[in-house]
C-alpha cells in the first residue's frame, strides 16, 4: 500500500510527451488503490509531498527551502510550480465556457478541418430509392492554427525564494496563471471574430443606434445567427454596462439566478461574459457547441535552474496553445 515511499523521482520524468509529473506517477502509483484508505482524498503529486512532509497550504506551511531536501523531493518543485500556475489559470479562465473541444498535440503543427455546407446540404432532403445519398465533404483547411506560446521567467535571489513560505509563494505563480489565461481569452476572441487565417471572420450585425445596444439588437443577433443557437455572448466592460442597463436584464429571476450562482443570463437565455480584454464598440454572439477549437501543444510547463554565481533561481513558466473557428456562420458580432 505504501507504494508511494519507495518511487525515485529523477528529471527525466518531465520528459515524457503529454504527460505531466503526477500522470507518470499516477502510472506508478495509481490513486485507484488507495480506495477507503487515508490517502483517498489525494492524487499521486499528493501523496509524494507527504512522503517528503511538504506542507504547502495553510498558516503552518513549510518554506519553500524544504522541497530541495533531497533530489527526489527536489524533482517535485517543476510540478508543484505547473500546478499553482494551472489552478491561477482555471479561476480566471472562461475558455471552458466558450471552446467546443480541445485538441491536445504533441508537435507545433496542426491543421485543423472544416465542412463547407451550403443551405441545400443543410435541408437533408428525402432520398428516393436507388438515388444518390448526397454527400458532405470534410478537408483540411488550407492555413495551420497559429499558436502561442505564452509565459514568464520568474527570477529570484535565493533569499527570496527558499526562506519564504510556500502558500505565499503560490499567491505569486497563480497570479501568473491568471495572466495567462487572460492572454489565450484574447487569442481566442480575435479568431472568433477575425477568423483564424483561413478567410472565416465573423459577419457583423449592426445596432439601430449607435452608442447603445437595445433588446431589439439582440434579437436581431439571434435572428441572424440562425440556425445556430445563441447560447453565449461575450462583451467589454462598456458593452456589459449598457447590457445590465437594459429593462429586460433587471428581471428578478434573473436577478436570483445571479445571486445564486454568480452567472448573467440574458433574457434569450444566453450566458453573458465579462472580457475586459475586448476592445471596441461591438459584442459577439455564437453558438459555444461548434465556434471554437483549442489546439494545445502539451499543458503548462516549467523549466527550473540555479545561477549559482549570482545567486539566482529561475523558473520559466510556459503555455501553448491557439484557436481554429470551426463553423464560420455560428459566430455573429453585433456593432454599437
Amino acid at each position: 500500500m505504501a507504494n508511494f515511499e519507495n518511487i525515485t523521482i529523477e528529471k527525466g520524468m518531465y520528459q515524457q510527451k503529454g504527460k505531466t509529473l503526477t500522470d507518470v506517477l499516477e502510472t506508478l502509483d495509481p490513486s485507484e488503490n488507495y480506495k477507503g484508505t487515508a490517502l483517498s482524498n489525494l492524487d499521486a503529486f499528493s501523496r509524494q509531498l507527504k512522503r517528503f512532509d511538504i506542507k504547502v497550504n495553510g498558516s503552518g506551511s513549510d518554506c519553500v527551502e524544504k522541497f530541495f531536501q533531497s533530489s527526489d523531493s527536489a524533482a517535485l518543485f517543476p510540478e508543484y510550480v505547473s500546478r499553482a500556475v494551472r489552478q491561477g489559470m482555471e479561476r480566471a479562465d472562461i475558455l471552458p465556457q466558450i471552446v467546443a473541444t480541445v485538441t491536445n498535440i504533441d508537435g507545433m503543427d496542426y491543421r485543423s478541418i472544416e465542412s463547407d455546407m451550403t443551405d441545400d446540404d443543410k435541408t437533408l432532403k428525402p432520398v428516393g430509392e436507388g438515388a444518390v445519398i448526397p454527400q458532405t465533404k470534410i478537408k483540411t483547411r488550407e492555413n495551420l492554427v497559429k499558436l502561442h506560446k505564452r509565459g514568464r521567467m520568474l527570477v529570484a535571489s535565493y533569499e527570496a525564494v527558499r526562506f519564504q513560505r510556500i502558500d505565499l509563494f503560490t499567491v505569486t505563480l497563480r497570479r501568473i496563471g491568471e495572466y495567462i489565461a487572460r492572454a489565450q481569452l484574447k487569442d481566442a476572441i480575435d479568431v472568433l471574430v477575425n477568423g483564424d487565417g483561413n478567410a472565416n471572420p465573423a459577419a457583423n450585425v449592426d445596432a439601430a443606434a449607435s452608442g447603445s445596444i437595445t433588446y431589439a439588437d439582440l434579437l436581431k443577433l439571434w435572428s441572424q445567427l440562425s440556425p445556430y443557437e445563441l447560447n453565449t455572448i461575450i462583451a467589454p466592460t462598456d458593452a456589459m454596462q449598457k447590457l445590465l442597463s437594459m429593462s429586460e436584464m433587471q428581471d428578478a429571476n434573473a436577478g436570483l439566478d445571479f445571486q445564486a450562482s454568480g452567472r448573467m443570463i440574458t433574457p434569450l437565455g444566453a450566458s453573458l461574459l465579462h472580457a475586459p480584454e475586448m476592445t471596441g464598440s461591438k459584442i459577439i454572439g455564437f453558438d459555444k457547441n461548434c465556434a471554437l477549437e483549442m489546439v494545445q501543444a502539451g499543458n503548462v510547463n516549467t523549466d527550473y535552474d540555479k545561477l549559482i554565481d549570482r545567486q539566482l533561481e529561475r523558473a520559466a513558466i510556459t503555455c501553448t496553445a491557439g484557436f481554429s473557428k470551426i463553423f464560420a456562420d455560428s459566430v455573429k458580432t453585433l456593432s454599437y
